[in-house]
């Protein structure tokens, strides 16, 4: 509450011209507080901070002061709060006037409420002018704002949670889900299931976003896609109709309603392929069988792309649902030095089928795998040149001791040289030993391809050429192994 309204004749020097002997005379040389509204509580005190008089405003008429005078004002307010009335009346004594504390004032019917007190000296000093205010109405009304920010925040993470499970579901559909905008119809986002539909596998979905969905109806439907969704804009929703959608212009049926959103409504479209083969119980039982596989499965076309792919598999990479994986290549996956993707088709090209290809499968979360890859391309020029792959996680398979021994074996010799030879003869031979045991390691692990040992090992292959002449490993002419590795 500020003092420039206030017409009491103040000093903090001592002299003044008002004396006052008593509230009921003090009081109508003061003004009321800012605002025009009178103090909630006014206490006359003398220099000693002793109540001398007391007063409230008619809406805390109910509270009787009486018992207040001749008590020191330290002792009728709480407990808690006799540090900053100590404070305040120093104040008082040594400046005229305190700033505005807030405490707790406790009345006689035991009521406690936060207020806001200024304490000033009279003019001839002979006593203390005390002038409080409540402030319980602001109280309660920073509590009301505390808990509508509350109720906010937990409003805004129960959307962000609602959104996190509807982010989940339409990146997770297998079904081609769109959702436009309800003006131009035009592509606001799209699932992987549609981008695939939309031949856009390998674009990000942000490629699509601003695209009129109308371009890629077939031509001949276009019109009545048009009318279809006019229709579910203008009532929410319309019978499903059968398009040619996509580059191959594939018969889909088309279903459409009202989403709303923050934006305001959207239009979310469904796409269901209207060409379902009828599978026979002997296919539909093959198929189970391969996605109950406990090892991942896919299937490839020529190039590396997935075309179909058992649960196991999606565990392997972390994906949660095929129509993230339909579409992509396995390349993506495969991040083994001389054991890659690249090296996998070569030796597919080269021997149409391939066995125990050890390398490193890298998961969506980080998680890297070693697994064994079996795979077979069928080469019949009347079928469609599919590529199957098996995947099978070793990384938790117990190690052969065989190999470890062998190494333990060739190191022995080494071992009772010690006293006969210099410590550097003896380090010389061991790291021989190893060297050349792991160069045969690496190259049993390449099938003998020199280019893929040379990057299991970090060599350029002149450096391989060269360790394998030192050690015997080199049965085929440098000439012969360019040939048949180009």
């Amino acid at each position: 509450m500020p003092t420039d309204n206030c017409d009491l004749k103040l000093t903090s020097s001592g002299a003044g011209t008002v004396p006052a002997t008593t509230l009921s005379e003090t009081l109508p040389e003061a003004a009321p507080p800012s605002g025009g509204q009178p103090p909630d509580v006014t206490l006359l005190l003398d220099m000693d901070g002793v109540i001398r008089d007391a007063t409230v405003s008619p809406s805390m008429a109910r509270e009787r002061l009486e018992g207040w005078v001749g008590q020191a004002w330290v002792d009728v307010a709480g407990h808690i709060s006799g540090d900053k009335i100590q404070r305040m009346m120093d104040d008082a004594r040594n400046r005229g006037i305190s700033a505005f504390r807030q405490i707790d004032q406790r009345f006689p019917s035991g009521l406690e409420l936060p207020m806001e007190f200024t304490t000033m000296v009279l003019g001839d000093r002979t006593g203390m002018l005390v002038i409080g205010k409540s402030v319980q109405a602001v109280a309660e009304l920073n509590a009301r704002l505390i808990a509508a920010q509350q109720a906010i925040e937990r409003d805004h993470w129960r959307l962000r949670e609602v959104e996190t499970r509807y982010r989940l579901v339409f990146d997770g559909s297998n079904e081609a889900v769109v959702i436009l905008d309800t003006v131009d119809f035009r592509i606001l986002e799209a699932n992987a299931a549609a981008l695939q539909l939309l031949g856009s596998t390998n674009r990000p979905n942000t490629a699509l976003v601003g695209r009129n969905i109308l371009l890629d109806v077939a031509a001949a439907d276009r019109d009545a896609v048009h009318a279809m969704l006019v229709r579910v804009r203008e009532r929410g929703k319309a019978l499903g109709i059968v398009v040619h959608f996509g580059p191959d212009a594939k018969p889909w049926m088309l279903r459409g309603s009202m989403l709303p959103s923050d934006a305001g409504q959207v239009l979310l479209l469904h796409f269901t392929s209207a060409l379902r083969p009828i599978a026979g119980p002997e296919q539909a039982t093959i198929k189970a069988l391969f996605d109950q596989i406990p090892d991942g499965f896919v299937a490839l076309d020529s190039s590396g792309i997935i075309r179909h792919a058992n649960p196991a598999f999606l565990d392997l990479v972390q994906v949660g649902s095929k129509a993230k994986v339909i579409g992509a290549s396995l390349e993506r996956w495969l991040s083994a030095p001389g054991a890659d993707f690249t090296a996998l088709l070569a030796q597919l090209k080269r021997h149409a089928t391939v066995r125990l290809f050890r390398t490193t499968l890298r998961g969506e979360l980080g998680t890297e795998s070693e697994v064994e890859i079996s795979a077979v391309k069928d080469n019949d020029p009347g079928a469609h040149n599919l590529i199957g792959v098996l995947l099978r996680d070793v990384s938790r398979r117990i190690a052969e001791p065989e190999t470890g021994d062998l190494l333990r074996a060739a190191l022995g010799p080494v071992g009772a040289q010690l006293g006969k030879s210099s410590l550097r003869k003896l380090v010389k031979q061991a790291v021989s030993i190893v060297e050349q045991h792991y160069v045969k390691e690496a190259l049993e692990l390449a099938r003998g391809n020199r280019t893929a040992t040379a990057e299991l090992l970090g060599l350029s292959r002149q450096s391989l050429y060269a360790k394998l002449n030192r050690y015997g490993l080199d049965d085929r002419e440098p000439a012969a192994q360019e040939i048949s590795e180009d």
